[in-house]
């Protein structure tokens, strides 16, 4: 809300909502705009994090439907992702950057947020610009096929995206294949991913394996592993003398860490095909009736094509890992974007993590900006995973640009774009190896705290808030 006002208010004085000045172009030849650190206050807020999109040279205009505006259409978004805060960020860039009233159809696992969105949202829907319903696949369809809704988007699954252009079944496979879909309005997607983790061979010390285990494994463990942006791919060097250390600690620390509620519908029976898949995979977490356990499946072949854990999401508490041969740390590190390129399902976000001291060495600094370069995802984080992005709210947020309805995988087109940039590639997120204190840590004392107050401080941001926050941060 606070990117957007502010987009708002240059566009109310004839300017872009980001000033074309800071434009540049990067190694690489793309136009290149940083979003963060854009003040002191983000330097303290936010310490040791940058972020920037990257665009196309040949069309690098922002805020086309303020610059073309139109007679105006009708979206409806069917709230299908299971983060309650996907809702708002969809239904706010179809408002204020697409210029669109909209409807939104509630998920029936999210219902219980409802009357929070309704209130919040209370002044656009009063007003007209806004409504928001609850229903299931009936009341989806109806609205779908409705001739006054002119538009669609979805955040969810690929399944779903396809049951809803193509129908349920053999019946919309068969339609798919001969490209007759059951809607030709336009329809917009964030989907999911298998969201790899390329790790980089360096000299990790044993604090830094602790310290990044708990980082990786608290990466799953929000939700219940129930995120498009859960990493479900993690991928070393062959021959990494730290490899399976890092693996030991990985699962040692979801071991310790108690099991939670999978909640979403379909979860037990994807839980179950992974098993049967790999009987042998790992169980871990302190156990509670009912819940499913953390899953690991360690040491998968990379050449096998067929492999579950490569080509199926895994929406539950689930992670696995693959190791790559490679001559050098660089050739491993280019195979290893060929990999993840050709190999894995989606193409919505992917995390590098690479010790500073490794950095320090040209040839691999440069073949990492290579691998960022070439990675073909919407968003590419180094050192975090691909939350903070969507946490951060400034970048925007979808699958890597090509992506038509027959070939859907991660999406098409972007959300969470305040900047309201008409042609992004991707979006660049850099964190610092170790960033303490760390309130995404799953076992952090204090994060309910300091998210309050960085909630208060993104509302006012002035030296008092961030004062608050910072002690906040302090105590996580």
């Amino acid at each position: 809300l606070r990117f957007l006002r502010a987009s708002l208010a240059r566009l109310a004085k004839d300017q872009s909502p980001f000033p074309p000045q800071k434009l540049h172009r990067n190694a690489f030849g793309h136009l290149e705009a940083p979003l963060l650190p854009s003040s002191l206050f983000d330097r303290f807020s936010l310490p040791g994090i940058h972020a920037s999109v990257w665009l196309d040279t040949e069309n690098n205009s922002q805020a086309a439907a303020y610059q073309h505006p139109s007679q105006g259409s009708l979206c409806m978004i069917f709230g299908a992702g299971n983060v309650p805060a996907v809702v708002p960020i969809d239904l706010l860039h179809k408002l204020f950057v697409e210029r669109q009233v909209v409807i939104v159809k509630s998920n029936p696992v999210n219902e219980n947020m409802l009357p929070s969105l309704k209130r919040i949202f209370d002044p656009l829907i009063r007003h007209g610009y806004l409504q928001v319903i609850s229903g299931d696949i009936a009341e989806g369809g109806y609205l779908a096929h409705h001739p006054q809704v002119d538009e669609l988007h979805i955040t969810g699954s690929d399944r779903t995206y396809e049951a809803i252009l193509f129908g349920p079944g053999e019946a919309g496979q068969r339609r798919k294949a001969q490209k007759k879909p059951l809607l030709t309005k336009r329809f917009t997607a964030e989907l999911g991913n298998i969201s790899p983790v390329i790790i980089v061979p360096g000299p990790w010390s044993e604090a830094d394996l602790r310290y990044q285990s708990r980082k990786i494994g608290s990466w799953l463990m929000p939700n219940s592993g129930h995120n498009c942006v859960t990493p479900h791919v993690l991928i070393n060097h062959q021959n990494w003398d730290q490899r399976q250390s890092l693996n030991q600690f990985i699962a040692s620390f979801l071991n310790q860490n108690p099991a939670r509620d999978a909640y979403y519908p379909g979860s037990r029976d994807l839980h179950r095909a992974f098993l049967n898949a790999h009987p042998d995979a790992l169980q871990l977490g302190q156990p509670q009736e009912d819940f499913l356990p953390w899953t690991f499946i360690p040491d998968l072949d990379p050449n096998d094509r067929e492999e579950i854990c490569f080509n199926r999401e895994a929406f539950f508490g689930f992670f696995s890992e693959t190791g790559i041969e490679a001559e050098s740390i660089p050739d491993y590190i280019s195979k290893a974007v060929e990999f993840t390129n050709q190999t894995l399902w989606g193409t919505l976000t992917a995390a590098i993590v690479v010790h500073p001291q490794s950095l320090k060495d040209p040839v691999i600094a440069q073949a990492v900006e290579m691998a960022i370069n070439e990675l073909d995802y919407g968003t590419i984080t180094l050192n975090h995973w691909g939350a903070l992005p969507y946490f951060l709210a400034i970048s925007p947020w979808g699958g890597a640009p090509g992506h038509d309805i027959y070939d859907i995988q991660s999406g098409m087109d972007w959300v969470n774009n305040p900047f309201m940039f008409d042609a992004p590639i991707k979006s660049v997120i850099r964190a610092p190896f170790r960033q303490i204190p760390d309130p995404f840590m799953a076992d952090a004392p204090n994060s309910l705290p300091y998210f309050k107050r960085d909630t208060r401080f993104q509302s006012q941001p002035n030296a008092a808030n961030l004062t608050h926050l910072l002690w906040a941060a302090l105590r996580s």
